[in-house]
């Protein structure tokens, strides 16, 4: 009996050390969705042939990294905004213990602040057109923020240059977005700093998707890790010509190889990547570079890729080759904060400040076009609410009535009463003014003496009745006056 008995503590313990081997980790038990868009197959400008490799690699390093990819390519209009809203629906499908990741490869569009995903059917003739014919990137971001998910992670190799002719005043580049101004857990990448443009490459992928086809494989490293190491490859690639740039607002741990702990709460100052980190000042980070050599220091503030950070090191390293691409990217960095807080706020003082610092730039013309609309929506409306209520107390028609006290603009529904007892009035003026010389009085002479018509009437009456009727007529017509003295010959009666 004692044999059994053995034998089935080891099988059990067997199973149960089997389990603990086959329980998924934290990042393999939280669900993983992907969607992969590339734009290739443009039809109205140049392929981009890159972006079809982009998101081929993509597809295969997020597969391996646990995720259930949807790839997407050449999409028109109507099929990325279908692609988008399958994938939401999965989204929503599979619950609260979800990341959803969206990468896109293809060409992107900054129209009046906003950002543009850029279908291969679109073919523009002018700026309106593009609202129109693309997909607006807070579009998707909306749609995915309202779902219930664990994390939203949107990579864009979008910031390549613009191809199309008839879009020659838009803004270079994509503009800011702000994810701590949305549902929080979300994190955005773009392939390189906003209001800047980024390279196609050489090889057979972008300079953004080869580092994170490298770097992203690396395990146990923390997704704010992982595009801060993007960056840092992405410039040296490049030069300093490209400076890959994030915003999080992620509450949870990512990681895409290893263990994601989705109850620990992201790295500090994570909340702040790109905008507005504030956590070191410019004499904090003076203090931090001082003594280090130019490369080291170069790496460090392009990894933290704050104005701060860019500000110290162009007066640490004044004399070193890479300032002048610094400045250039500092001053760009500052124009485009400038910009976000201007179409954010959406005011003519906001734009009025834009112009006073940044006349010169590619999106002055855009700052004017939006400056005169705000101009003229503050307008309109007060001068027609004020104009009703002068109306109607300035001026009463009617001279029995007493005024009203004036209507305040903000209760203008009482002007339409007040007009309506106004137009009532006239009726009663009409009827005093108005002569009574309406009936014919030789009508009324006539009837009035004409005999019964069953008695004959005696001659003498007839001439007396004929006599009558002609003085009377030539009396009124020489008065020229109804109901007065009546004539008959020279006598007066």
């Amino acid at each position: 009996m004692r044999r059994p008995v053995f034998s089935n503590l080891l099988l059990a313990s067997s199973l149960l050390a089997l389990t603990q081997m086959m329980t998924p980790t934290d990042a393999a038990a939280e669900a993983r969705l992907a969607l992969v868009i590339g734009q290739s197959a443009y039809r109205t400008v140049p392929e981009l042939p890159n972006a079809a490799n982009d998101a081929k690699g993509m597809t295969e390093l997020l597969g391996n990294a646990g995720f259930t990819v949807t790839t997407a390519a050449n999409l028109a209009q109507t099929e990325m905004r279908a692609a988008i809203s399958d994938f939401a629906g999965k989204v929503s499908a599979s619950g609260a213990d979800t990341v959803a990741l969206v990468f896109y490869a293809g060409h992107g569009l900054q129209i009046d602040g906003e950002n543009y995903l850029v279908p291969v059917d679109l073919d523009p003739k002018r700026e309106a057109d593009i609202p129109l014919q693309g997909v607006r990137l807070n579009d998707m971001l909306n749609t995915l923020g309202a779902l219930p998910t664990r994390a939203r992670i949107f990579m864009l190799d979008a910031c390549r240059n613009n191809p199309f002719p008839a879009l020659s005043g838009a803004g270079h580049g994509l503009a800011i977005v702000d994810t701590k101004a949305g549902a929080p857990g979300s994190f955005i990448s773009y392939s390189t700093s906003p209001g800047a443009e980024a390279e196609d490459g050489s090889g057979i992928d972008s300079p953004y998707t080869t580092a994170a086809l490298t770097v992203a494989k690396q395990p146990n490293l923390p997704i704010e890790e992982v595009f801060k190491r993007i960056r840092v490859a992405v410039a040296q690639s490049t030069d300093g010509r490209q400076i890959p740039w994030e915003s999080s607002s992620l509450t949870t741990d990512f990681k895409f190889f290893g263990e994601s702990s989705g109850s620990q709460p992201s790295l500090p100052g994570a909340n702040s990547m790109a905008l507005a980190s504030g956590t070191r000042s410019v004499e904090e980070w003076r203090r931090d570079l001082q003594g280090k050599p130019a490369m080291v220091a170069y790496e460090l503030v392009i990894t933290d890729d704050t104005v701060p950070a860019y500000q110290a090191y162009i007066e640490l390293y004044a004399q070193d080759t890479r300032t002048p691409r610094l400045r250039t990217v500092l001053e760009r960095r500052r124009q485009m904060l400038a910009w976000e807080r201007a179409t954010a706020i959406n005011t003519r003082a906001s734009f009025e400040a834009y112009l006073a610092n940044w006349d010169n730039s590619d999106l002055a013309a855009t700052a004017r076009r939006l400056l005169l609309r705000v101009q003229n929506r503050n307008y309109g409306v007060p001068v027609a609410a004020a104009a009703t209520p002068v109306a109607v107390a300035m001026a009463p028609t009617c001279p029995c009535s007493t005024p009203s006290p004036p209507a305040t603009p903000v209760n203008p529904s009482v002007a339409p009463v007040i007009k309506k007892r106004v137009d009532d009035t006239p009726p009663k003026r009409k009827v005093v003014e108005t002569p009574p010389k309406r009936r014919p009085p030789s009508d009324q002479v006539v009837y009035e003496r004409a005999p019964p018509p069953d008695r004959g009437p005696p001659p003498e009456a007839v001439m007396q009745g004929i006599g009558i009727g002609v003085g009377i007529g030539l009396g009124m017509g020489m008065g020229g006056r109804g109901g007065g003295d009546h004539y008959r010959g020279d006598r007066r009666y």
